[in-house]
């Protein structure tokens, strides 16, 4: 089947140019349809407490108990807020000053929620032959615990406006693309030093994200595959990752993203049964789009490590919001509400899996 022969090329790593433009590949993705993996895996996700033994190998007689899932807390407002300290340090581009000052500003948020934290140096070259020192940045919650999960976004904002129609040579503000994922996990930073689930949490701002070309998929999330190739813990092995990106715009539809649907289908199936139990359903659609080239895709291919994408995508256009890769993603497009949904389905998902 000719589709199927275009998503294995996809998932390893083998483009062609005219594969590309016939599947419109803008930005990082693949309009593929997803059939094939229309049928999910339903098992749960592994508990970071599973200490539980059975006594009888008999099945039971009565049927599962309901999961109950409790709405947590997450300050929409403290979001907001964190998105708009990034927005006004002016475009995070490597090499900038303001990259550098978002740099340290990230840094101490996570050191004075008392997370470990470690930042990684490194040199780094881009498509066009463009050398870069990027900094990721891992803020650890209970580091010394086995069990963790990989929570990860990417903090730098794209180096140019490819998709307007103005000033397209210059750096986008990035509040949705870039801003908003690590506005959430900030604040998710800060629930967990008051929550304190028995459960790690690895916090991962990647660097060198979004100044990829198009038709060229190795060519993005340079930060991340520095970390996989350079690794800050040895033998690291969360038991899942979520990937946030462009989880702050107004009206947002979060469907089920096709590399995780490849790698992690019952991943994405629990997080998004949670985010219907918390009455999100409506939302977090069960659409299924084509495969996307993010961190994540690179976090599952090579670091072998399960990991889904919650990404605002238009299944009906087939496209990203419009403000993608544009001035005009800006502080206006940033919605609390839909900060505060997506902070309350990922903490309701550590709490799940830890409880507190």
């Amino acid at each position: 089947m000719k589709r199927m022969e275009k998503l294995r090329g996809i998932l390893k790593g083998r483009f062609t140019t005219k594969t590309l433009r016939a599947l419109r590949f803008t930005k990082k993705i693949n309009l593929v349809h997803l059939s094939a993996l229309s049928v999910l895996v339903l098992n749960l996700l592994p508990s970071c407490n599973n200490n539980q033994t059975s006594n009888s190998t008999k099945p039971s007689t009565n049927p599962p108990k309901e999961i109950t899932i409790a709405t947590p807390s997450f300050d929409a407002d403290s979001a907001y807020s964190f998105v708009k300290t990034q927005v006004d340090f002016t475009p995070r581009t490597p090499g900038s000053k303001a990259h550098d000052k978002c740099a340290e500003y990230l840094t101490n948020k996570l050191k004075s929620y008392n997370l470990q934290v470690v930042v990684q140096h490194g040199m780094v070259s881009t498509y066009d032959t463009k050398q870069f020192n990027i900094s990721n940045i891992i803020g650890s919650y209970k580091p010394e615990l086995k069990n963790r999960i990989l929570l990860l976004t990417h903090w730098d904002s794209r180096p140019r406006a490819d998709m307007d129609s103005v000033d397209m040579d210059k750096p986008i503000d990035g509040a949705d693309d870039g801003a908003s994922g690590v506005a959430v996990l900030l604040e998710i930073a800060r629930q967990l030093s008051i929550l304190k689930p028995n459960c790690g949490v690895d916090i991962f701002f990647s660097d060198l994200e979004d100044d990829g070309e198009n038709n060229n998929n190795e060519s993005w999330c340079l930060g991340t595959q520095y970390w996989i190739k350079h690794p800050t813990i040895q033998n690291y092995n969360p038991s899942f990752g979520i990937l946030l990106d462009m989880v702050g715009g107004k009206n947002p539809l979060f469907p089920m993203e096709g590399t995780g649907m490849h790698y992690a289908p019952s991943y994405i199936q629990r997080v998004w049964d949670i985010a219907g139990k918390l009455g999100f359903a409506e939302y977090f659609t069960d659409t299924q789009t084509g495969t996307t080239i993010d961190d994540h895709f690179f976090i599952n291919r090579d670091a072998h490590i399960p990991c889904i994408d919650i990404v605002h995508y238009e299944p009906q256009i087939r496209d990203y919001p419009y403000y993608h890769h544009k001035h005009s993603d800006n502080i206006s497009v940033i919605d609390k509400n839909t900060l505060k949904m997506v902070g309350q389905v990922v903490l309701a998902v550590i709490l799940n899996e830890g409880g507190a």
